[in-house]
């Protein structure tokens, strides 16, 4: 990593249906579609931050007992050059319909195996959806 770059620490969410389809975002302004969640406030858990992001985003709530540490990840940031996004991602159930609010503009359910996926983050189309694609 050349030390120029930017390093983005968020914690983000990988939510599925019942399907096996994941729930992605696409922000006001952007073409990239992505996990939601965001940057930790200082001082906030890892969880803390996942509810109050899927609170303000999604319009939901995160069922925190349900939750599941899924790695650490680091990828090029989506929407800022040169940047480098380190992301603790989490399984996540959530409890209410999401719905794109805040800062989201679009929300998508993408099946893994879907050939012509939309435009992806980095860190979704390197870390998630091949976890994703993973017999279980």
């Amino acid at each position: 990593m050349n030390p120029a770059d930017q390093i983005i620490r968020i914690v983000a969410a990988v939510v599925c249906d019942d399907h096996g389809q994941t729930l992605l975002v696409r922000k006001r302004g952007t073409l990239t579609f992505m996990q939601p969640g965001g940057k930790r406030d200082p001082g906030e858990s890892d969880l803390d931050a996942l509810a109050r992001e899927i609170a303000e985003e999604l319009g939901c709530e995160i069922i925190p007992s349900e939750a599941r540490h899924l790695g650490d990840f680091s990828a090029p940031a989506a929407n800022e050059a040169g940047a480098i996004v380190e992301a603790s991602l989490y399984a996540v159930s959530l409890r209410g319909d999401p719905v794109a609010q805040a800062e989201i503009a679009e929300l998508r359910w993408l099946d893994p195996s879907d050939p012509n996926p939309p435009l992806l983050a980095a860190l979704t189309e390197l870390h998630v959806l091949p976890r994703l694609r993973q017999p279980r």
